[in-house]
């Protein structure tokens, strides 16, 4: 991130907090290099030790920053997260922001491997791992995205209908010419059953009917993998396929795409935001049940739902849920 950009953001945050007047939870950004030859501050070298919790400021280290995992998605605002209670570049906290996607970061935080996740709803067999071994989480949306469909840029098919979309899916419409494209049979792409945006495919989309079996070639575990082979697929708009609204919009990944509307709609901030558009998925910060007021996992993921935290996942594009349903947007 350039050094404007994260000022920007390390500013606004600040401010934002002096001006409400800080409570005894509540954390402070480490301050930021202000020479100009330096994009921040590195913290480890002026911080190694946190500030008292309780009626004192908090201020997180590199000591005692919690171990942060979850969605691909939600890996840039890990980034903006470490970046501004660190007071370090997006460059300089990279080697902290290692995300496993969905299904594994819920793994690692039950492993103990991870402290906080930003991440979607997990699938069903996590549930079930969940349920095995006893785990307790606390578990809140922090921010609303949209599940999308792209099909190639020069594919003529601008929307689809929910109904469209499931017999796609479920092989009962196989040519595009049945839904007013081209006379060419449908290449549906899908997700591999651990990936965050299947489990929201089969949530919001199927609705408990079975998809088709597609052949392993169809089947990407990578989103921007995903997203690419819709793109390219031999040179046609044959392919279909599915992603977050974030990724597809904010992280350069529909270059050659394009996203559809359902039922007419088309997805943005202000359809996901109002709940106007069908398909809406929440972003869950999620840790351990029970850790104490003062612990830095517990003091992340109470600030990700802080007004302070809310403008920051506002300002790095992803849809708050403080916004959801009409709120007033951060």
């Amino acid at each position: 991130m350039k050094r404007s950009k994260f000022l920007s953001i390390l500013a606004l945050v600040a401010a934002l907090c002096l001006l409400a007047g800080c409570g005894a939870k509540d954390v402070h950004p480490a301050p930021a290099d202000t020479d100009t030859t330096e994009s921040a501050a590195d913290s480890s070298d002026a911080v190694t030790d946190p500030a008292p919790v309780g009626d004192s400021q908090f201020v997180f280290t590199r000591s005692n920053f919690p171990r942060l995992d979850g969605s691909t998605a939600t890996v840039p605002l890990g980034q903006a997260v470490a970046s501004v209670l660190l007071g370090e570049s997006r460059e300089k906290v990279a080697d902290i922001i290692h995300f496993s996607k969905t299904t594994r970061s819920y793994r690692a935080l039950m492993n103990g491997e991870a402290d906080v996740l930003l991440a979607a709803e997990p699938a069903p067999v996590i549930w079930a791992e969940k349920d095995d071994g006893g785990y307790d989480w606390d578990m809140a949306p922090f921010a609303v995205d949209g599940l999308v469909f792209v099909v190639n840029a020069s594919n003529p098919v601008d929307s689809l209908t929910q109904e469209q979309l499931r017999g796609i899916y479920n092989g009962t419409i196989t040519n595009w010419s049945e839904v007013g494209g081209e006379n060419l049979d449908i290449v549906a792409f899908q997700r591999d059953e651990e990936a965050g945006s299947q489990t929201a495919m089969m949530n919001l989309v199927m609705q408990g009917e079975p998809m088709t079996d597609a052949p392993t070639e169809h089947i990407r575990g990578e989103m921007g993998d995903l997203v690419e082979a819709v793109a390219a697929f031999d040179g046609s708009p044959a392919a279909i396929g599915y992603t977050m609204y974030y990724y597809a919009h904010n992280m350069d990944a529909a270059d050659g795409l394009k996203i559809l509307s359902v039922d007419g709609v088309a997805p943005d901030a202000d359809t996901i935001g109002n709940g106007s558009y069908p398909f809406l998925n929440s972003y869950y910060a999620v840790t351990d049940a029970g850790r104490p007021a003062s612990d830095p996992a517990k003091l992340l993921y109470d600030w990700i739902f802080s007004e302070d935290g809310q403008r920051l996942i506002a300002h790095e594009g992803y849809i708050p849920i403080s916004y959801v349903g009409g709120g007033t947007s951060p």
